[in-house]
């Protein structure tokens, strides 16, 4: 029996051996979620079938004096004007511009008109495109008083709501003299 003792002993090593799972390898990572999509930007709200229902744009007029004549510019402070009305004294004209590159012609809204002008670039740094009006023109007098507001349409662009703030008339008024 005692020759059969190393035997047993020598068995029973294996069978516990046998018994003993090999460590495990960790799991593997998950695959990396997909990265999340962008949410799209929200479509901007329909306009209301009014005009003067629209929302007004964001900013404010300013007015400065110059070598030729003066100018009303619309925009937020510390940014590039979105519209700008000049009086170009010597040439006896008055400029409507917008930033943009639209070609296609300007409507302009008032209480009391509707107008569209023909617009030309400018050739400025910043792409602005004007329309050119003479200082008697009646349409001046219709954004200098309308009732709130003035619209500039332009297809391609969003509109601008513009309040009718002094400096509009204070312009037509340094063109006419």
């Amino acid at each position: 029996m005692r020759h059969l003792r190393p035997i047993a002993a020598s068995a029973l090593m294996l069978a516990v051996t046998c018994c003993v799972a090999p460590p495990a390898e960790p799991p593997a990572p998950p695959p990396p979620a997909p990265a999340p999509r962008p949410a799209p930007a929200p479509a901007p709200a329909p306009l209301a079938s009014d005009w003067q229902d629209w929302p007004r744009t964001p900013g404010t007029w300013t007015y400065r004096r110059d070598e030729r004549g003066s100018r009303a510019m619309f925009g937020q402070a510390g940014g590039d004007a979105r519209a700008v009305l000049r009086c170009d004294r010597g040439a006896g004209r008055v400029y409507l511009s917008r930033a943009g590159d639209a070609t296609g012609a300007m409507t302009v809204r008032t209480s009391s008109t509707t107008r569209a002008l023909p617009v030309r670039p400018t050739g400025g740094a910043l792409p602005y495109v004007a329309a050119e009006l003479g200082t008697r023109d009646p349409l001046l007098d219709a954004m200098a008083f309308s009732r709130g507001r003035v619209a500039l349409e332009q297809a391609g662009t969003p509109p601008l709501v513009l309040p009718t703030y002094a400096e509009i008339g204070r312009v037509i008024e340094d063109c006419r003299g």
